[in-house]
């Protein structure tokens, strides 16, 4: 839980919980000790799993292509909790804008080490095409750093979903982060 709390001492106001390879169990465990050790003023998005995350009380879902439908989740979480999906291409945006879908991820806007197979990356124009696509919040994935964080918000992310550029020190990361984007 400490590069939680560093993240959220930094300033971060919105951060996934995401384990691929857990059992149901820990991943419970975990997701409420995460909850229970961060401000309510901090928003906790589940990854994949919506039972989890009403299980452990926390903001919301997020989902992929090949998790359960938006629709799907929509359901289990109700209309109160945010519903994320991921998209990697013009068409599954545009599937996934007209779902009950609360923001939409685009990516890899770059490559990406946090993946065993990430899908193709998107760049900078996939970015733009995504923000020509949806009115809704657009949050931009994949080999995003502390470098090139600026560019991806000039080319219409919204915001930005990083993980290896906030491994290392995390609340000095992510206070770099701010800066850069202030």
């Amino acid at each position: 839980m400490f590069a939680a709390e560093e993240l959220a001492a930094a300033g971060c106001t919105l951060l996934q919980y995401r384990n691929k390879s857990g059992n149901a169990r820990q991943m419970l465990d975990d997701a409420r000790e995460l909850r229970g050790h961060l401000p309510a003023t901090v928003k906790l998005i589940m990854n994949d799993r919506a039972d989890l995350s009403l299980l452990a009380g926390f903001d919301g879902v997020h989902v992929g292509q090949d998790d359960l439908s938006p629709e799907a989740v929509r359901r289990v979480i109700g209309a109160a909790r945010w519903l994320g999906v991921s998209t990697h291409n013009p068409q599954q945006l545009a599937l996934a804008d007209q779902s009950s879908a609360d923001y939409l991820a685009i990516g890899p806007v770059f490559a990406t080490g946090s993946k065993a197979n990430p899908d193709p990356v998107v760049g900078l124009e996939g970015v733009r095409r995504a923000r020509e696509l949806t009115r809704k919040p657009l949050v931009a994935i994949g080999g995003i750093t502390r470098a090139n964080a600026r560019s991806v918000i000039e080319a219409g992310a919204d915001s930005l979903a990083v993980i290896s550029d906030l491994i290392t020190d995390p609340r000095k990361s992510a206070e770099q982060f701010l800066r850069v984007l202030g």
